[in-house]
């Protein structure tokens, strides 16, 4: 999990808060291609659609469609991919773990050992301490209300409404980075942008009610 919110805050200090949470939602079809290759079995004609909607949405957003330059800060796009990889693993290497333990009990583990560990290159030991009231505040956003109760709130809603439908709600979070990132941030972007953002959520939500079918036919939901 460390991985994940290291890389994911990389890529918003090198883009956007909007652009690098749509480059982690590259996250599903990166867990669809993986799922593929263990089970070796051959992706449907909507898996694949929606494997080409996502590089070519992440194309038109590093791009802008041309093939000459990057239209967006190389190591923003680097994090972003990266970021999308280890929300990959964060999701599938814990699920014998999840399965045994219980969710709060590894995500609470996995978050109280790194963050352990990472003290000393974090630079809070050698930090004077005079922080402002909007760095504290910051903080606890950040920790508090961004981390602790966004996965708590999203692991009850999960356990309530199922993986697949918690999946399918947890899909507008990027439209809403992108929506807060230009309204309150003034964040810029171009149309190319939008129809490149467009395409990777296409993408998740092809695979994500593409579950919830088959899980409904299954009598499941």
């Amino acid at each position: 999990m460390l991985l994940t919110q290291l890389t994911y805050l990389e890529a918003i200090a090198e883009t956007n808060a909007g652009t690098a949470t749509v480059l982690q939602y590259l996250c599903p079809v990166g867990i669809l291609a993986y799922t593929c290759v263990k089970d070796r079995v051959a992706p449907t004609l909507a898996e694949v659609v929606s494997m080409l909607l996502a590089i070519g949405g992440t194309f038109l957003i590093a791009t802008h469609g041309q093939l000459n330059h990057l239209a967006i800060n190389p190591k923003g796009l680097a994090w972003g991919v990266v970021s999308a990889f280890a929300y990959a693993l964060y999701i599938i290497l814990p699920l014998n773990l999840i399965q045994k333990w219980g969710s709060m009990l590894v995500i609470g583990v996995g978050m109280a050992i790194p963050g352990i560990l990472m003290i000393p290159f974090s630079g809070l030991l050698s930090s004077s301490g005079n922080y402002r009231l909007d760095t504290w505040m910051a903080l606890f956003g950040l920790v508090v209300i961004g981390t602790i109760f966004a996965y708590t709130a999203f692991l009850k809603g999960t356990s309530l409404v199922g993986a697949v439908k918690g999946s399918l709600l947890a899909s507008f979070e990027p439209i809403s980075a992108v929506f807060f990132a230009f309204v309150i941030m003034k964040e810029h972007f171009f149309i190319i942008d939008f129809l490149g953002m467009g395409m990777i959520l296409l993408a998740v939500l092809l695979i994500t009610l593409k579950d919830f079918i088959i899980q409904k036919e299954k009598g499941i939901l």
